[in-house]
Formats: structure tokens, sequence, C-alpha cells
């Protein structure tokens, strides 16, 4: 292959490299990249509890985490099976399966357009802190079918399924660009006050988060409980293995 020929294909491959994923960098420069610190921690079993009541009460009418069985959730938050059955299971499914959600396909079509998503990996997709500010980034606007809208992800049709603990934010805008007209959103103002104080509602919003990175990886609880007795093991055979290089060359000079 001449040089020539050699690049003009790298150009071609470089070009469509740019034509695929400027959409998704579009989409991400959409979404903004500011985001909270969500500070979660999925060794707080206490958290993990508070979060799954918390999703099953406020998010599981509309996302499924179907790669996740009660029986596995309830195992790892210690929690037993009447307690799972009784209050954290709203399909009549049973404690081996999976967490599907009870709405019908159809009524989402008309709802929202579609199906919501299943959130079981959404953690492991967007991460932590995404989740943590996207939860707490509603606020009204009449604009939208839904009424509302969110600063970190414009146009989210969805509504805000937290107003009543959170209240209700109102956005606050910047200047106008002056191609488009649009004015960003540059911060959210608390207008009425929901059932809980800020400083709650945060809490609230971490147990969710926590919650969520727990079901995207349920292994990574018992992983982060044997990775200290893995350490230890490797520090007793460094110096067991140091013994012994001072067992053998003891009598080399």
């Amino acid at each position: 292959m001449s040089n020539h020929a050699f690049k003009t294909r790298l150009a071609a491959k470089l070009l469509l490299f740019i034509v695929v994923l400027a959409p998704a960098f579009a989409a991400c420069a959409q979404e903004g990249a500011a985001t909270l610190r969500a500070g979660n921690d999925i060794g707080d079993r206490a958290s993990l509890q508070r979060g799954a009541k918390l999703f099953m009460n406020y998010c599981s009418g509309c996302h499924s985490l179907k790669y996740l069985r009660y029986s596995r959730m309830a195992e790892d938050l210690g929690l037993s099976e009447d307690e799972v059955m009784a209050n954290l299971n709203f399909t009549g499914a049973k404690i081996g399966e999976q967490i599907n959600v009870a709405m019908p396909p159809a009524g989402a079509a008309k709802w929202f357009g579609k199906m919501p998503p299943d959130l079981t990996l959404e953690a492991r997709v967007k991460g932590s802190d995404w989740i943590y500010t996207y939860l707490k980034s509603f606020y009204a606007d009449e604009t939208r079918p839904v009424g509302w809208n969110n600063k970190l992800f414009p146009n989210a049709s969805m509504p805000n399924p937290l107003w009543e603990l959170q209240g209700v934010q109102h956005a606050e805008y910047g200047a106008p660009d002056p191609v488009t007209g649009d004015k960003p959103v540059t911060g959210l103002t608390l207008a009425a006050p929901g059932k809980l104080k800020p400083v709650e509602f945060d809490q609230n919003v971490r147990d969710i988060t926590n919650f969520l990175e727990y079901a995207g990886e349920p292994a990574a609880l018992k992983r982060t409980s044997m990775g200290v007795w893995v350490i230890l093991f490797l520090a007793v055979l460094t110096f067991l293995a140091y013994l012994l290089k001072q067992e053998y060359w003891k009598d080399v000079h």
C-alpha cells in the first residue's frame, strides 16, 4: 500500500470516528458536566435499607430492577423474606423473582411515549454522582408536557418523583443565547418547601443513590468485605516470604 493510500484511509477512519461520536459528545454537553458529589457508601447497610424503601415507594411504579432478585436483595440488606414481601414487593412477585415494574407497557407508551428504562445498571453507566445530582435538579416548567424539567438533563420526559419530599423548585435563568435565544438555567430556587428539610431530603436522595449503586453490582458488598482479609493474607505471606529469604541467604556473604 502506498503512503498516499494509507493516509487517505486513515483520514477516512478519523472522519468516520468524528461523525459517529459527535452526537454522543453533544448529548453529554447538553446534559451538563457539573455534578454534585453524592458521598454515598454501599457499606452503610442502614442507608441501603432506607434507599430500597424509598426506591420501591417512589420509583418502582415506573422503573424496574430486572437484573436483581428480591431474595438477593433480602440477603444482602439483612432483611427477612416477610419484610421484603410485605413492605417492598408491590407487584405480587415471588421472593425468588426479579424486581419488575407494575406499569403496563401500553400505559407507559400512552403516558410517556415509551417504557421507562430499567435502572439496575444506571449507577454503573452514569455514576452515582450523576444520579444524585439528577434527582436534586428537577424544577417546575409549564412548557414541558409533564410540567417538570431537569437542569442536569434538559427536557427529560419524566416528572419529579420526589416533589412531595423536596418541594417545588423554580429555575433561575441567565442571559439568552444570541443565536438561539434560549436562556440557560443557571440555578434552582426552592419556591415551595416539601415534607422534608433540605438536609433531610439530601440524605434521602443519597440513600436512593446508594441503593442503585448496590443494585448495579451486588457482589461489590462481599468483594469489599473480603478485600480486608485479602490484604491481611498478603501481608502475612510477604512476612513469611521475607523470613524464608533470610533463612536461605543467612550463610551467603
